[in-house]
């Protein structure tokens, strides 16, 4: 499978190794059902991670995936995990930075805890704890390690990042013995 260079995503879908070709199949299908007539979806790098753009919003896609999960637990066969992105800029500690404390208040309310929650592929030399104490600097919110309302996520993929502000439910996890939709 040949890697297609794409630096704009907001889905990141994991499955597992050797079945990136059928993950992928089966989420073009389910954003067409979606209502997105022409999403973009690429695999990386990376074995059994895949990111794609949709038309729709990221969040949006989130909800219109559980519908058709709650019909039915077992559609996705391929697809592990769905995290949406909300935002994708240059692995680097001041932009990862920089763009959380500019936006973070758009997505956390004042009286919301919150946690950084930080994935790294391929990027090892970003310093995890430099990142996040910078990144969490200037928010003003409570930090909840255990339950947070919301989760500051940053996806490191090689030389991409993704960023997200995500409730517990806004990401899609369907285990291969046993699937269901994580509340």
């Amino acid at each position: 499978m040949e890697e297609i260079l794409v630096n704009n995503f907001n889905l990141l879908i994991s499955t597992s190794r050797y079945n990136e070709t059928n993950a992928t199949a089966e989420l073009w299908f389910t954003l067409l059902l979606s209502g997105d007539k022409y999403p973009i979806i690429s695999t990386l790098k990376f074995p059994g991670l895949i990111i794609a753009l949709s038309n729709l919003n990221e969040k949006e896609a989130i909800l219109k995936f559980k519908e058709i999960l709650f019909k039915d637990s077992d559609y996705f066969q391929y697809i592990l995990k769905i995290v949406p992105i909300d935002y994708v800029c240059e692995p680097n500690v001041k932009t990862i930075s920089l763009l959380i404390q500019n936006h973070y208040r758009e997505y956390i309310n004042k009286n919301e805890t919150f946690r950084i929650s930080l994935k790294r592929r391929k990027h090892e030399n970003i310093d995890r704890n430099r990142l996040i104490t910078m990144a969490a600097k200037k928010i003003d919110n409570k930090v909840d390690l255990e339950n947070p309302d919301k989760i500051v996520r940053i996806e490191i993929l090689g030389n991409l990042c993704g960023i997200s502000f995500l409730k517990q439910d806004d990401i899609i996890k369907t285990p291969l013995n046993n699937r269901f939709i994580q509340s």
